[in-house]
């Protein structure tokens, strides 16, 4: 039967989600923890990737499991499998087509930027000092919203068929000394997040115009927009399926 996994965890300690050769993915230390409990080798499936160090609020990915098994039980067993940094909030059993990736409709991200220097905050929020014209930041974040082709914003070497994405939010927020951006699409590329605030943070700094800001995203070169914004800033914090998906 196949269950989707609602799973939320600090990403400090991993390099991203994807399993990987030589470093420790959170995908990894899930498959380990459930192959352990089921006494059987289980793969999981994520609806999306996350960098190094991003954090994750909300995710989902799912597993097929030929036991039979309650979904509360589970629950508890496995995460006490778990390290304190991964946790899985709720289990759904779902429709044996059902797919993690292919079936999300909408994904959305916040970064965090603190504006005074905060050590309760390192490693969850990205320290930037220099002064910030949020105006112009939220002005040309309206650029963003709509359907476009973002490969400007995406790494390099990517296995994605085209660059097209459609935002439905890009908003900045203060709240005290933090800064919160928050995005919301059908798709995002593999690093788009950071590089649009990076980007972004330029603009607020008075290293671009608006005018180079919309220059960049017609541009379709990576090389012409900003340095991605440091990992840690970044949460992964909804995904959003029809309800058609869960039993």
């Amino acid at each position: 039967m196949r269950f989707f996994f609602e799973i939320s965890y600090n990403g400090t300690n991993y390099h991203g989600w994807q399993n990987q050769n030589n470093a420790i993915g959170v995908q990894q230390v899930v498959e380990d923890a459930l192959s352990k409990l089921f006494r059987e080798e289980i793969s999981i499936v994520g609806s999306g990737r996350t960098d190094t160090g991003v954090h994750c609020v909300q995710q989902f990915f799912h597993a097929d499991i030929e036991k039979e098994v309650k979904p509360a039980d589970l629950l508890h067993r496995l995460n006490a499998f778990l390290p304190k940094d991964i946790a899985i909030r709720n289990i759904y059993p779902v429709k044996d087509d059902a797919h993690a990736r292919y079936d999300a409709i909408e994904r959305s991200y916040q970064y965090k930027i603190t504006r005074v220097k905060d050590p309760l905050l390192v490693g969850y929020a990205h320290y930037f000092f220099r002064d910030l014209d949020l105006p112009t930041m939220e002005k040309a974040s309206v650029f963003l919203i709509g359907q476009h082709d973002f490969e400007c914003f995406s790494k390099v070497k990517t296995d994605v068929n085209h660059f097209i994405c459609d935002i439905k939010q890009a908003t900045w927020n203060q709240k005290g000394d933090v800064l919160v951006f928050t995005i919301s699409a059908n798709r995002f590329l593999r690093g788009m997040v950071r590089a649009i605030v990076g980007t972004l943070l330029d603009v607020g700094n008075g290293k671009l115009t608006m005018k180079q800001f919309q220059d960049i995203l017609k541009s379709k070169d990576r090389k012409k927009a900003g340095m991605n914004a440091p990992p840690e800033g970044l949460y992964l914090t909804h995904v959003k399926y029809p309800k058609s998906t869960f039993n």
